[in-house]
């Protein structure tokens, strides 16, 4: 049916040049923009969701540049550390060379010093935007992610970058708890208590052998003392007479710091051995033996053939069931004087032994050498204070809540001027390299993560763009496609509409 009121076909080519429209304008804003969803309009979904990923983005941007600065501050500090390391091996060299007897010690004094203050101000020089990770205890951390969990929350997380104190701070001793309790001091001498401000010094540990039993002539009777055997063969029956000889053989064996003296059938024999123990050991082709006493200690008496006069340096024993927590000092109050060390992060108490003996060795006390031993029983690690001197009070004590002394602290108090400084100096060299090695390897794994992560984060941000791309942009080639197929649909729709508005014109040829 023909109406000149409705014209049907005119609105159906109207709606179809509409829609083609449409799409042409979509098709041109995907062309001009890239973008197939370029607002929440086109989908709101996808718009959102790459929206919540382009900020992801940005966020692993700045984490990209936090990466770069963290890297860049540990690789100065991982040099630095390593030039120390350097240094201190050089300055080793001169310190075995002071061991020597014909060596002018005084020149070799002054290069140590040289190379004392070179490592300081390398210490004090490697920062990077003013962060000098060599100095002080407290951690870095350097931001290395953002993680996004299935409920969209946030979180930050970083790599934490151990700071290694390099420094000569001798640190403060805390007034926190009482670490008292976990050190405990046995004087020289016998032995026999704790150090409560008892006196201790220069002498000789003994030990009693007296002969039991009886004596025929023809027998060989033996003592081994610090691995060297003397014998006597007796020529009487008279038990004083091999007394005398064992006494008389002993002090001809010239064994280092052991002497022996006779009282009728008891032997005492003397050592005046500083750090190591002496083990006495007897045997004989005779019916006779020997009640061995030493140090004290009258229980062992004649129930063994083997006996050991401890050495005679006093300890500081640290404890095997404690531990040892950053700002736990440690004292040893040596007649007026207080030596302290204040642990640091991740330290021990052979940290702690070794860091009192450095404290004390530089001091240059008259007549007090040191050593750090580790019990092979136990594993006890004990500091051992030896007073070849007028006699001096030892005292412990501990506490917490200290700051930490720098780990080459009395760096600059070594000396290699006398025979005693010199080898305390080389014992101790050889603590500061380790723990020189042990920052440059700590800074090294650190950078390598950091490289690591930064890596990780700029193919992860590849990724998040890609993903982002296949979610909104445009596919080009079939967007060109598209646009050419809609103009051409476009100008039919045209020609459509053109032809449906002419159809109301072929009625008025019913009314001529």
């Amino acid at each position: 049916m023909s109406s000149i009121l409705t014209n049907n076909g005119a609105m159906v080519a109207l709606q179809t040049l509409k829609s083609i429209n449409n799409d042409l304008s979509k098709t041109q804003a995907m062309i001009s923009t890239g973008k197939a969803v370029g607002s929440a309009k086109d989908n709101s979904a996808v718009w959102a969701i790459s929206k919540v990923m382009e900020s992801d983005v940005k966020g692993f941007k700045a984490i990209s540049e936090s990466l770069s600065l963290g890297q860049s501050s540990v690789a100065v500090a991982r040099n630095g550390a390593e030039t120390v390391t350097d240094l201190l091996t050089s300055m080793k060299e001169k310190i075995v060379a002071s061991q020597g007897k014909n060596v002018d010690r005084t020149k070799l004094q002054s290069d140590v010093t040289a190379l004392t203050d070179q490592i300081k101000s390398i210490v004090g020089a490697a920062q990077f935007n003013g962060l000098n990770l060599l100095k002080g205890t407290d951690d870095v951390n350097v931001l290395s992610s953002l993680d996004r969990s299935s409920d969209g929350t946030v979180a930050a997380n970083n790599i934490t970058v151990s700071r290694q104190d390099l420094s000569f701070d001798a640190g403060i001793f805390g007034t926190g708890a009482d670490l008292g309790g976990n050190v405990t001091t046995t004087l020289g001498g016998n032995r026999a208590a704790d150090g409560t401000g008892a006196a201790f010094s220069d002498g000789a540990n003994q030990l009693t052998a007296t002969v039991a039993g009886g004596v025929t002539a023809g027998e060989t009777y033996n003592f081994q003392i610090a691995g060297t055997t003397v014998s006597f063969v007796t020529d009487s029956t008279d038990v004083d007479d091999l007394a005398n000889g064992l006494t008389a053989a002993i002090n001809a064996a010239g064994i280092q710091g052991v002497t022996a003296d006779v009282a009728g059938a008891a032997i005492t024999i003397s050592s005046t051995s500083r750090f190591e123990d002496i083990t006495v050991n007897t045997s004989g082709t005779g019916a006779a033996t020997f009640a061995l006493e030493a140090n004290g200690d009258t229980a062992a008496a004649a129930t063994t053939n083997t006996q050991t006069i401890n050495s005679r340096a006093s300890e500081l024993t640290f404890s095997t069931t404690a531990g040892v927590s950053e700002g736990d000092g440690y004292r040893a109050t040596i007649g007026n004087a207080n030596f302290d060390y204040v642990a640091g992060k991740g330290e021990t108490f052979e940290d702690v032994a070794r860091g009192l003996k450095t404290v004390i060795d530089g001091a240059g006390l008259a007549n007090i050498t040191t050593n750090v031993r580790q019990d092979p029983t136990s594993g006890a690690w004990s500091l051992q204070i030896d007073n070849s001197g007028p006699a001096l009070t030892l005292v412990e004590a501990g506490a917490a809540g200290g700051t930490a002394t720098g780990g080459l602290v009395g760096l600059d108090k070594l000396d290699v001027r006398s025979d005693d400084t010199a080898a305390a100096a080389l014992a101790n060299i050889e603590t500061m390299i380790n723990t020189s090695i042990n920052a440059a390897a700590s800074f090294g794994s650190s950078q390598g993560r950091i490289e690591t992560q930064a890596s990780f984060v700029s193919q992860l941000t590849d990724s998040l763009r890609s993903g982002i791309g296949a979610l909104v942009d445009a596919n080009m080639e079939e967007a060109s496609a598209r646009l050419q197929a809609l103009q051409v649909q476009q100008q039919l729709g045209v020609q459509s509409l053109s032809i449906a508005n002419q159809a109301p014109q072929t009625i008025l040829s019913l009314f001529r």
